[in-house]
């Protein structure tokens, strides 16, 4: 098992606090399903999964969404949600540049995490989450396709819900992200690895 040092204890404290700071500013993206909200908490969890690992990453991601719980308005299937959608992101990007450190690895790294992030998400929200929603929150799915087809007029059943909306909201996020990422990390790397 892996342990922590005190100074990773505390840069993955830090960079959660950040994520979850980061996390309340939200916004919906044009003719994406309004429950959708994009923001940049994974930024700080990335940067971890580069400087520490998966491990390190998942627990930025699991601190962020704990906090978040506080202010929850979804029973906490939103945070599990974030949570689990956050993971198919840093994992594969912390464990693909754990083998690879170099500057082409962070971007194999990056584009690996993207295309996990969009494929394994849209597989969850399909299998656990929109049906936890209507089991939990009494929303059912066919409601959610109603208000998401208000949005885009090619949504009009849970699978396309999923192809056009879920999926290229996680993609376009995912992008977004990881080029963030990919700006900032060589500036923050010898403040991430003292």
């Amino acid at each position: 098992m892996m342990k922590f040092e005190i100074k990773d204890t505390v840069k993955i404290s830090i960079m959660a606090a950040l994520s979850f700071l980061i996390m309340l500013i939200e916004f919906p993206l044009p003719f994406m399903p309004p429950f959708l909200k994009l923001d940049f908490s994974e930024i700080p969890a990335l940067l971890i999964a580069f400087s520490m690992g998966p491990l390190g990453a998942v627990m930025v991601e699991l601190i962020k969404n704990l906090l978040h719980l506080l202010k929850t308005t979804s029973a906490g299937i939103g945070e599990l949600a974030n949570f689990i959608v956050g993971a198919f992101l840093v994992v594969p990007v912390g464990l693909v540049y754990k083998w690879n450190k170099t500057k082409k690895g962070a971007y194999i790294a990056l584009a690996v995490g993207i295309v996990s992030m969009t494929v394994f998400s849209s597989i969850f929200n399909y299998l656990v989450l929109l049906p936890l929603y209507a089991k939990v929150l009494g929303f059912p799915t066919d409601a959610v396709v109603a208000i998401s087809g208000e949005m885009n007029s090619m949504i009009v059943d849970i699978k396309t819900l999923i192809a056009f909306g879920i999926a290229p909201f996680n993609f376009i996020k995912a992008i977004i992200i990881s080029l963030i990422v990919a700006v900032i990390y060589k500036r923050l790397s010898p403040i991430l690895h003292r």
